[in-house]
Parts: C-alpha cells; structure tokens; sequence
C-alpha cells in the first residue's frame, strides 16, 4: 500500500458500487481525519476505530440516500508522482455546484475547500468526490 489515502478512497467507492454498508481498512490518522471530513460532509454515515489484537482497523459504514449510494464518484488529485497545491484564490476554481467538495490538507489540518476558503488558506489538494 503505498498511498493510504488512495487506498481508503477506493475502497470506499468499490463498496458504494457493490452496495456494501460497511467496509473495514487499516487505520491511519490521515484516513481517520479524511473519513471524519467525509462524515461532515454526509459521504459516510459513521467512522469507527477498532482494535483487533495488535492491529487497529477503521470501520466505515457507507452513507445511501433512497437505497443509492451518496458516494457516486471520487477523483484523486493528489497522487505521489504529482503534488497539487493550490492557494486560497484557486481553490473556487475546484468548487461546482450540487453535492460536490474537494478535500485538502493544510497547516490546520484536513478540512473541504470551502472551509479552507473561509479561513483563507490553500494547501494540498487530495481528492474530489460527488
């Protein structure tokens, strides 16, 4: 696994796609703030933390709205090979309309672009998801 937060994301879309509720990872403090941002935003309806022996796992239960998945559809921006950073004025670029955030990561931690908006500052673009 060599990006943890590819790996979450995916993960969370392959189980919306399957019609799967809940779906177990490893567990990392940047998924767990990348999954409580997503919780906020209504993606996910609940994260949960387990331990099971020495290894600790995330547990998060997909959110569906009429019996579909909220989760339609997830792009990384961010990868290893290429780094995306942008600044407070260009991240109204990245923001459209509907049920659409981008998700960066800042000196104040992982927050959406709009909320990063509002404090005025940019930072690491790590994804988008509708």
């Amino acid at each position: 696994m060599n990006h943890q937060i590819s790996d979450f994301l995916i993960r969370i879309k392959n189980s919306a796609m399957a019609r799967r509720h809940i779906v177990n990872m490893p567990y990392s403090n940047i998924t767990k703030q990348v999954g409580l941002v997503l919780k906020k935003e209504g993606f996910i309806e609940n994260i949960k933390e387990k331990k099971e022996g020495e290894r600790r796992t995330i547990e998060v239960t997909i959110a569906y709205e009429k019996r579909r998945p909220v989760v339609t559809d997830i792009k990384i921006v961010s990868k290893p090979s290429l780094r995306v950073y942008k600044g407070t004025k260009s991240i109204s670029d990245l923001e459209k309309r509907g049920k659409h955030i981008v998700v960066l990561t800042t000196n104040q931690g992982v927050m959406t672009g709009e909320d990063a908006k509002k404090k005025g500052i940019g930072g690491e673009v790590l994804f988008e998801v509708w």
